[in-house]
């Protein structure tokens, strides 16, 4: 009975470390995502975001992978700065349900705040953003 209870103790411990490293690889991926956006990068957009990307924005705009990487380095989409508050972040598998509050600065005076659900999957490229659901906050 101590060696069942020894292996079950054993495999909780490594389940919270390895769900801790998962953690910070999600949330290291969520900051790249971030400052990819902030400085126009599209390697690293290119990387972040899975060829068959879904990302809705507030006002229900559907983009692609392409369409999100393009209106970013075009410029006809600012972004200034990105906050992220709140967040929260679940695993089912290989897949990590990222929820937060986001303030998206487009300049000082057009800041959109949202409730933004961003979908990751790990796969052999590492984390990578498949679909972004974004819903404006009332004011």
């Amino acid at each position: 009975m101590k060696k069942i209870i020894c292996i079950l103790f054993s495999s909780l411990v490594l389940f919270a470390a390895n769900g801790g490293q998962a953690d910070k690889e999600v949330l290291e991926a969520m900051d790249g995502y971030k400052e990819a956006m902030i400085h126009k990068d599209a390697a690293a957009l290119e990387k972040l975001l899975s060829s068959d990307l879904t990302y809705v924005h507030s006002g229900g705009q559907l983009e692609t992978k392409s369409d999100v990487i393009k209106g970013i380095t075009s410029g006809k989409t600012i972004v200034e700065r990105i906050d992220f508050t709140g967040t929260t972040v679940r695993f089912y598998g290989n897949t990590a349900l990222v929820k937060c509050n986001v303030d998206l600065w487009h300049s000082k005076t057009n800041i959109v705040h949202m409730n933004v659900l961003h979908i990751w999957t790990k796969g052999g490229n590492g984390w990578q953003m498949v679909a972004r659901q974004a819903t404006r906050l009332a004011p």
